[in-house]
């Protein structure tokens, strides 16, 4: 399976951020989007994901069972948001991602302790940390099986530490086969992947109407 993007032009209101641009992604790659904030990195991501309609440009994924499947059904986004809800326990919140994702709610609890938030599985999610919050977001990539995942700035508010498990389960999932883009701004621990440097648009540079 690979995920192939052709010839793509992004806007955000009315301005052009990204036009022209061909990528593609095999099984077992990682791709890295770079650049200063505003060129676009965040655009290019909901865009893959199917939450933005590119102006121009087709995005598809190719090969694989799902052949012909649309990207964001096979796909995890994990945006800024952690999609937490606060009024739920850390333990509800992973339930919640498992049964919407149409993973297996029996896995919860493995899962809690390989994220190490096993132990205040009861807790309301409004009394955690932002990184265990980023955590608990991020263990919905372990709770269901998707071959793409989509990742912005997957790090932020984590530790050395949970930046160290987060690479784990980056490089885990690329050696089974997945593929992944991510934006960031700093090293995510993946050796090998390419990096995909986005230019800022030209001064005043605006969509077409």
């Amino acid at each position: 399976m690979r995920l192939v993007a052709d010839d793509l032009t992004l806007s955000r209101g009315e301005r052009r951020l990204i036009e022209g641009l061909s990528l593609a992604v095999e099984a077992s790659e990682a791709l890295v989007l770079t650049g200063p904030n505003g060129v676009g990195k965040t655009t290019l991501l909901r865009a893959l994901a199917g939450f933005i309609v590119p102006e121009a440009g087709a995005i598809r994924l190719e090969g694989g069972p799902d052949n012909g499947a649309a990207v964001g059904e096979l796909a995890h986004y994990v945006g800024h948001a952690n999609g937490v809800k606060p009024g739920l326990t850390v333990s509800e919140n992973a339930r919640f991602w498992a049964r919407f994702l149409g993973g297996d709610v029996r896995a919860v609890e493995d899962v809690l302790e390989i994220i190490h938030l096993a132990d205040i599985a009861e807790v309301p999610a409004a009394y955690l940390s932002a990184g265990q919050k980023r955590r608990l977001g991020l263990a919905r990539l372990l709770l269901a099986h998707r071959p793409l995942w989509l990742l912005d700035e997957p790090t932020a508010a984590l530790d050395v530490a949970s930046q160290a498990l987060l690479a784990g389960f980056m490089q885990r999932h690329l050696d089974a086969g997945g593929m992944l883009v991510a934006a960031t701004h700093g090293p995510l621990g993946l050796a090998g992947a390419r990096i995909l440097e986005l230019a800022a648009p030209a001064p005043g540079e605006v969509a077409a109407p």
